[in-house]
């Protein structure tokens, strides 16, 4: 299976990142009414309405093979907990970004993030044989630049006033990559953190 088409997945022992459906709208409603959790996203995702289109926009943009969103479950009990994509892909260029990641609250902290990383940066260095992935976040979201830096992530450089914000906040965006030539010692970084 390749990348863009609706079979593609990822996994090991315990997670599973398969290709995101229309259908798990119903799952993601369920997980993602914890207003908390869209303080530092692009878009308020506890709305019903605006979940619905961060589906439709996801789906669509595989189908255009811009983007390749992963539905997360727990393996083996299959539990849906949240989601992550492969985005701003640039085959010419070799590199692709790892973002739009949420994993639903009562996941979190118990090392799927470090799980779910690992089997996308494996498939980009040594499957695709890119050169460069890269992500963003926002600069006050402090949990998750710490968790990028963790695993090994190089920060680059603020982009100020960069994304409009749920609740017309504009964020500074802060990007951070691995190069294909760190990917052997991050990648070791991060099996130690699985343990």
């Amino acid at each position: 299976m390749k990348m863009f088409d609706k079979y593609f997945n990822l996994q090991n022992d315990f997670v599973v990142l398969r290709s995101m459906m229309q259908e798990d709208y119903s799952a993601f409603k369920h997980l993602t009414s914890n207003k908390d959790m869209w303080t530092y996203f692009t878009s308020d995702l506890s709305v019903e309405k605006k979940l619905q289109i961060w589906v439709d926009d996801a789906v669509a943009q595989m189908q255009k093979k811009v983007r390749h969103p992963f539905t997360i479950e727990t393996k083996p009990d299959k539990i849906i907990i949240g989601s992550s994509s492969f985005g701003n892909i640039s085959h010419h260029d070799h590199r692709l970004e790892i973002g739009y990641t949420w994993i639903t609250d009562k996941y979190q902290g118990k090392g799927y993030n470090n799980h779910i990383k690992l089997l996308m940066l494996e498939y980009a260095f040594e499957t695709l044989k890119y050169e460069r992935v890269e992500f963003k976040t926002d600069v006050l979201n402090i949990p998750a630049r710490k968790a990028l830096s963790r695993i090994g992530a190089i920060e680059e450089g603020i982009l100020r006033s960069h994304t409009l914000m749920s609740h017309n906040r504009r964020r500074d965006t802060i990007y951070y990559s691995i190069l294909r030539s760190e990917w052997p010692s991050v990648k070791s970084h991060l099996k130690s953190l699985l343990k």
